[in-house]
C-alpha cells in the first residue's frame, strides 16, 4: 500500500489552532443614575424659609413645564439669598449629568444640571470670577445655551485645500445645503466615513469655534462644542477609557443628548415633591 500523499488533518473541537481573539473597543459603562440627596436634620434647616420658598417655586415651575405650557422657562432668582439658605439649595440640587460653559467678553456663564433632570443652576461670573447672577432655570435646556449656539455665522467659508484633505469639502457642502434649507435636525456621522486627520483639521478651520461647550456624563462622556456657524455642533462620544467611539456633526438648535426629555421632567417633579415633603 502506498503512503497517503494527502496529509491527514485532525477534526473536532480543540484540534484546530484558535484564531486570534477579536479585540473590541471597550464600550461605556457605569451609567450615572439618580441618587436622592442627603438631607440635613429638620432642626438644622428650621429657619431656612427662603430656601424652602425657592424650592417650592421650583416645583411649581417644573409642573408647569411638564404640562407643556407655552409659558417662558421658569426662573428662580437666588442672587440675594444668604449663605445658609444657599447651602440648603446646593445640597438639594446636587450635580446631574450635564454641565455647560458659555464664554463672552463680559465673563463666563456656568450651567450645571441638578440631580433633578430639567432643573438647572445658572451662574454668571465676571472676568474676576465674581458671581454676578445666580438662578435656577426650568426646562429641557437653559435658554442661554440655545441662544449662544444660534449666534454664529450663517454660512461657512471654505479655506484653501491642503494635502490630505479628501472628504471634508463635500461635508461642508452638505452642511451649507441643510443650513440654507433650515433643516430642523440633521446628523452627519463622521465615524462611518473616511475622515482623515487632515479632513478634521480643514473642517474645524472652516466651521470655526463658538462660545458654548457642554459635557454630558451618562455612559462615558459626550463632549459637545458649538462651532462658529449658527446651529452647527460638534458632538463626540467617549467611553470610560476616554477613547472616541462616535464622532458627529449636528445641525440643530441644540443637540438632543443635552436636553432633558419630557419623561425626565415628570420624574423630577415627583422626586422633588418627595424632598419637599421631608424638609417641610
Amino acid at each position: 500500500m502506498k503512503p497517503f500523499s494527502i496529509p491527514v488533518v485532525a477534526l473536532g473541537p480543540g484540534s484546530q489552532p484558535e484564531d486570534e481573539a477579536l479585540q473590541y473597543l471597550p464600550m461605556p459603562h457605569d451609567m450615572r443614575t439618580y441618587r436622592s440627596p442627603i438631607l440635613p436634620e429638620l432642626e438644622e434647616i428650621r429657619d431656612l424659609g427662603a430656601a424652602r420658598i425657592a424650592l417650592q417655586t421650583t416645583l411649581s415651575e417644573l409642573l408647569i413645564a411638564h404640562a407643556g405650557s407655552n409659558k417662558a422657562p421658569g426662573r428662580i432668582d437666588l442672587s440675594r439669598m444668604d449663605a445658609a439658605n444657599l447651602a440648603l439649595i446646593d445640597q438639594v440640587m446636587g450635580e446631574g449629568e450635564v454641565s455647560a460653559r458659555i464664554d463672552s467678553d463680559g465673563g463666563t456663564l456656568r450651567i450645571q444640571e441638578s440631580v433633578f433632570a430639567g432643573i438647572w443652576r445658572v451662574r454668571m461670573y465676571d472676568r474676576d470670577a465674581e458671581c454676578l447672577d445666580d438662578h435656577i432655570e426650568i426646562g429641557d435646556l437653559p435658554t442661554a445655551v440655545v441662544l449662544a449656539g444660534n449666534n454664529g455665522q450663517h454660512e461657512p467659508l471654505a479655506p484653501p485645500l491642503t494635502p490630505g484633505v479628501i472628504n471634508a469639502p463635500a461635508l461642508l457642502a452638505e452642511i451649507s445645503e441643510h443650513l440654507r434649507q433650515a433643516t430642523p435636525y440633521h446628523i452627519i456621522n463622521l465615524s462611518l466615513l473616511p475622515f482623515s486627520p487632515e479632513d478634521a483639521q480643514w473642517l474645524d478651520q472652516a466651521l470655526g469655534r463658538g462660545t458654548v461647550s457642554l459635557l454630558s456624563r451618562g455612559y462615558g462622556n459626550c463632549r459637545i462644542t458649538a462651532t462658529g456657524i449658527s446651529r452647527v455642533w460638534w458632538v463626540q462620544y467617549f467611553n470610560s477609557q476616554d477613547a472616541l467611539i462616535l464622532n458627529t456633526l449636528e445641525i440643530a438648535d441644540a443637540p438632543e443628548v443635552a436636553r432633558a426629555a419630557a419623561e425626565d421632567l415628570e420624574d423630577s417633579s415627583q422626586r422633588l415633591a418627595e424632598v419637599l415633603d421631608w424638609i417641610g
